[in-house]
């Protein structure tokens, strides 16, 4: 078993699309129109035949509440992998992205978090 696709849900697909692939580097590999949403995935462009990401419309009702817990607490919707947290950090900071976490070391792993512009916190992280 393994995992084929994943999601975040997201205030706008447009909007998620451009900061995922424009500012975040992913790839677009699904663009479908579905009514008056879409089926949207976007991948590694390090794995473009890896784990797409699916870009899920925040439409069901009980989509805000849980986005908005878990911006109030701090915790990230995802967690992404990089080789370097810092030079990340750096890149993206300069590209206009907020974080709400600058890069912390915790033993093996360093991690940064970030605002995404779609209502979710997003990890990068670093393994050791």
């Amino acid at each position: 078993m393994r995992i084929n696709l994943t999601s975040v849900f997201v205030d706008d697909q447009e909007t998620a699309l451009r900061f995922y692939t424009d500012v975040l580097g992913f790839v677009l590999k699904h663009d479908v129109p579905l009514g008056e949403d879409r089926w949207i995935t976007v991948v590694s462009a390090e794995a473009p035949e890896g784990t797409e990401l699916l870009l899920e419309p925040s439409g069901h009702p009980a989509v805000r509440p849980y986005k908005e817990a878990l911006v109030a607490d701090g915790i990230p919707a995802t967690s992404f992998a990089v080789d370097d947290v810092h030079a990340e950090h750096t890149r993206l900071t300069a590209l206009g992205v907020r974080f709400t976490q600058p890069p912390v070391e915790m033993g093996p792993v360093t991690t940064a978090v970030l605002d995404d512009t779609c209502g979710n916190l997003i990890q990068i992280a670093q393994y050791a």
